[in-house]
C-alpha cells in the first residue's frame, strides 16, 4: 500500500465525516445500483473504511448473504465494527489488498471504492481480487481521477500547487485511465464503465469539497514549499468564493464493472 497518506486515528475520523456528506451518500447509492446485488450473495469490500457501504450492502443481501470487509487501517476497522455491529453476516479484519486472507473463488462480488489508487502494486492487487472471485463473479472498482478536478479560486498558481501536492497522497492520482488495460491483464472482462461526478456550487459544510479542504491542507503542509499561512489563505479564498456566490468544485470518479 502507498504510505503517503494514512487513515489512522484523527485522519480516519475526518474521512468518516466526508463519507457522511450527501455527495458520498449518492455515490454509494450509485455503486449499489451498478452492483445489482441479489439476496444471499457473498461480498468482499476491499478497503471497507468506516463501513458505510458494507452496512448498506448487508441490509440489501439479507440474512442469507455473507459479507467480509478488510482494511489496512486498524482505526478504520474499529469504526466499521461499530457501524456493522447489528449485522451478524458481516466479518471484518485488518488485512492488505495485496494478500487477501480468503480462499480462491470465495465471493460472488468484490467491491473496492477509492482504494486501489493508494496501492502501489495495482497489478498484484487486481490479481488477488480475481483470485477470490468465483467464475462469473464481478468486481466493481470506483476510483478518482484527481486531474479532472476543477476548483474556482482567485489564485490559479496556488491552486495548482495545492493539487500538485495532493497528487502525492496516493500511488496513482489518475488510475481510471489505465484500469481497462489492467483489468484485462488480470484476466477479467470489463463490462461497464460509468462516471460519478461530484459537483458542489456552494461553500457548505455538508459537501464533499468543504470536508476535503482541511484534509488536503493538512496533507499539503510542508509540500510544494507551502507555509501554514499560505494554506490558510487558500482555504480562506475558497470561503470568499462562497460568500460571493462564486463557489464551484467538481471532480470525476469512475466506476468499473468487470467479470471473471
Amino acid at each position: 500500500m502507498a504510505a503517503n497518506f494514512t487513515f489512522d486515528g484523527a485522519a480516519a475520523r475526518r474521512i468518516e465525516q466526508v463519507y457522511l456528506t450527501p455527495d458520498i451518500v449518492q455515490q454509494r447509492r450509485a455503486t449499489r445500483a451498478m452492483l445489482g446485488l441479489k439476496p444471499g450473495e457473498t461480498v468482499l469490500d476491499v478497503g471497507c473504511g468506516p463501513g458505510f457501504l458494507l452496512a448498506e450492502i448487508a441490509a440489501e443481501v439479507g440474512g442469507a448473504g455473507k459479507l467480509s470487509g478488510i482494511d489496512s487501517s486498524a482505526d478504520m476497522v474499529a469504526l466499521a465494527h461499530k457501524r456493522c455491529a447489528g449485522f451478524s453476516t458481516v466479518d471484518l479484519q485488518q488485512a492488505n489488498a495485496l494478500a487477501l486472507p480468503f480462499a480462491a473463488a470465495a465471493f460472488n462480488v468484490v467491491v473496492s471504492t477509492q482504494v486501489y489508487e493508494y496501492v502501489a502494486d495495482i497489478a498484484a492487487a487486481l490479481r488477488e481480487a480475481a483470485r477470490v472471485l468465483r467464475p462469473g463473479g464481478r468486481l466493481l472498482i470506483v476510483a478518482t481521477d484527481w486531474e479532472s478536478s476543477v476548483w474556482n479560486n482567485s489564485d490559479d498558481a496556488r491552486m495548482a500547487r495545492v493539487l500538485e501536492a495532493w497528487r502525492d497522497h496516493g500511488a496513482d492520482s489518475r488510475l481510471p485511465r489505465s484500469l481497462p488495460k489492467r483489468l484485462r491483464e488480470a484476466g477479467l472482462s470489463l463490462e461497464r464503465v460509468e462516471v460519478i461526478p461530484i459537483i458542489n456550487i456552494e461553500y457548505d459544510p455538508n459537501t464533499y469539497s468543504y470536508s476535503m479542504i482541511a484534509v488536503m491542507a493538512k496533507f499539503a503542509a510542508g509540500r510544494q514549499n507551502f507555509s501554514s499561512a499560505e494554506l490558510q489563505a487558500w482555504a480562506d479564498d475558497l470561503k470568499t468564493q462562497g460568500e460571493r456566490g462564486e463557489y464551484f468544485f467538481s471532480v470525476n470518479r469512475y466506476a468499473f464493472i468487470a467479470r471473471k
